[in-house]
């Protein structure tokens, strides 16, 4: 997301009154920390808006800013695969797989872009209200979970994408601001707080925030710009390894998340 909105400064400055903040997680809130297992070559012009993982281990990244917008796949090592141009007017967002699609978001456009998950080409369209920021899958309760900058989380269609429900994400009662890239895995929902390196372990069901996981020990090594932020998580299929990715990054990390006191 390029942008600096209200609700994530709200979270990132942990103004109680209206929202809650890692610094006040109650004894019930796990805190955990992003241990680098490896860091990976990533491409340093790409404004990393979303990223996935397939079970055959190809990486989908979807980037951001208007003109410049694209989805590509890649390999862990850095080889890139394919590569789609979206729409000029369109500021790309979050993206995830679902039974052999790819749904793209966009930012203020409230158009969804539906793609065939092998060959990236544009399959059909579909509209939703307000922003896109983060999207991920659940197929085993076949839906999708979309952010949009705020506390909420929606349940959406994986087929047609219309909107089924909304819940708010709270920790210790207080709802949670600001929640932008997604990574669904069972019955939990990993999400990024826009300019934070802190991500939320969010209970899919209660919305109830379980872990608050600290990033900050990546090393950011983007040219120095406030844009250029964390944002990026996608869990690699059959483990319990993660990467996590930024805008103009020069590197991805392959990631474990340890208790803080089990970290190295």
């Amino acid at each position: 997301m390029g942008r600096f909105t209200l609700a994530a400064v709200c979270s990132a400055l942990a103004l109680l009154s209206s929202c809650s903040s890692p610094e006040t997680a109650g004894p019930d809130t796990q805190r955990l920390t992003a241990q680098v297992e490896e860091r990976l070559p990533f491409d340093d012009t790409s404004f990393t808006q979303g990223l996935e993982v397939s079970e055959d281990g190809t990486i989908y990244v979807g980037t951001g800013q208007v003109g410049e917008s694209r989805l590509y796949t890649r390999t862990p090592g850095g080889e890139e695969l394919r590569s789609v141009d979206m729409d000029p007017q369109f500021f790309g967002e979050g993206i995830t797989l679902h039974d052999g699609i790819l749904w793209q978001l966009t930012w203020q456009n409230g158009t969804a872009i539906k793609r065939d998950a092998t060959t990236l080409e544009e399959t059909g369209r579909a509209s939703f209200a307000g922003e896109g920021w983060g999207l991920c899958s659940r197929p085993d309760e076949d839906e999708l979970i979309f952010s949009d900058g705020t506390a909420e989380l929606r349940r959406m269609d994986p087929e047609t994408f219309k909107e089924r429900q909304r819940f708010t994400v709270t920790m210790d009662g207080q709802p949670v601001e600001g929640l932008n890239e997604l990574e669904c895995v069972g019955d939990e929902v990993y999400a990024n707080v826009f300019t934070t390196t802190n991500f939320m372990r969010i209970d899919a069901d209660s919305g109830k925030v379980t872990a608050v996981i600290d990033a900050s020990g990546l090393e950011n090594n983007a040219d120095p710009d406030p844009n250029n932020v964390l944002n990026g998580i996608a869990r690699i299929p059959g483990t319990d390894e993660f990467y996590l990715a930024g805008k103009r990054w020069p590197d991805m990390y392959r990631v474990t998340f340890k208790p803080e006191t089990a970290a190295k």
